[in-house]
């Protein structure tokens, strides 16, 4: 097969193409034809289409200024003016071979296609590019919304744990109440039988023997603060149950002492009542002065019932005193919990 001068030229501008540039499509600056490639370039000071539909005013104009720049380059690359550089007659050939490459219209073609081809290439990869981003994005999008829509989730979910546990913090508390009502309810009931029936026994007990209790708490031997139990202070917790006669601590045994009240009455409310410290409770006992039961008590009442009735009305207030502390405590911890219950939902809702 035979090729015309202009194919041939296009094939060998072709060929330089290909071997100037390397497999990641970058020109490889040590290849020889790459200096070639460099006038080539240096030629279009005016590039203008050059395809078969180019007008050819334009096509005119564009070898015009071709073979301007050509002149104005030859004139510094002429070996003659450079008589000390090796390469001048070379590089002025391959000047004189670019000159020819982009005065001919098939080679001219063929330069634009391979152009064309690797615009459109570069097209294709930053499409590709574009499409990947927009795929990562949107990949990041979800995993947001997914994270956001988990996190939402997850609080909606601590939200109800804690409205249940609210919920049964308040049904706790008012059956603690109600616990707490029907057992005061329940030992007011008791105390007043056992104080009706033992109360001529009782009388005639409080001007013989006074009653003495004898008190037991923790304390360690090293503790100079006897366990949270002064003097002052077990008289501050007894003194509200009547009046006390003496009340000695032990200096031998820690967390022992002996309280001796003024009535029976008094050392009774005591021992069924008082539970002491919370972190540090009371253990109290009779140690001398304890009340009997007696069945005939109740016929001796029965028998002198204006008396025994004006004596329960006294002690009955009494009692309604303590019940009504015990009920004010227990109101005071159903506020304690209806206050932590508006602090937490308060606390939500920020």
């Amino acid at each position: 097969m035979q090729m015309n001068a202009g194919s041939a030229t296009a094939f060998y501008l072709c060929c330089m193409l290909s071997n100037t540039t390397n497999k990641n499509n970058q020109i490889n600056p040590l290849n020889s034809n790459y200096l070639f490639l460099q006038w080539f370039v240096f030629f279009q000071v005016a590039f203008l289409n050059t395809d078969e539909t180019a007008p050819t005013s334009k096509s005119q104009f564009w070898l015009l200024q071709v073979k301007k720049a050509y002149r104005q380059k030859a004139l510094t690359c002429h070996p003659d003016k450079n008589p000390d550089n090796p390469r001048a007659a070379e590089v002025f050939h391959q000047l004189s071979q670019a000159l020819a490459v982009l005065t001919d219209a098939a080679a001219r073609a063929a330069y634009d296609r391979v152009r064309k081809a690797k615009k459109q290439a570069a097209e294709r990869t930053q499409k590709l590019d574009e499409k990947r981003k927009k795929v990562k994005l949107d990949l990041e999008a979800r995993e947001r919304e997914a994270q956001t829509r988990e996190s939402e989730e997850e609080e909606i979910r601590i939200t109800r744990t804690l409205e249940q546990e609210i919920i049964r913090l308040r049904e706790e508390g008012s059956r603690q109440l109600e616990e707490q009502q029907r057992l005061i309810q329940e030992q007011i009931r008791l105390e007043r039988e056992q104080h009706v029936q033992g109360r001529q026994e009782s009388n005639g007990a409080e001007g013989k023997i006074t009653p003495k209790l004898k008190l037991k708490w923790k304390c360690g031997k090293e503790d100079e603060t006897r366990g949270g139990y002064s003097k002052d202070v077990l008289l501050q917790i007894l003194q509200k149950y009547g009046d006390v006669l003496n009340l000695l601590i032990s200096s031998r045994k820690t967390g022992s002492a002996v309280v001796e009240f003024a009535t029976v009455k008094a050392a009774e409310m005591a021992v069924k009542n008082e539970v002491g410290l919370i972190n540090n409770p009371l253990k109290i006992s009779w140690l001398e002065g304890q009340p009997r039961n007696n069945p005939s008590s109740v016929l001796s009442d029965s028998t002198s019932q204006p008396r025994t009735s004006q004596a329960s009305v006294v002690s009955e207030r009494d009692y309604e005193s303590l019940v009504m502390m015990r009920l004010r405590q227990a109101a005071e911890r159903q506020q304690l919990i209806e206050q932590l219950k508006q602090e937490d939902e308060e606390g939500s809702h920020t």
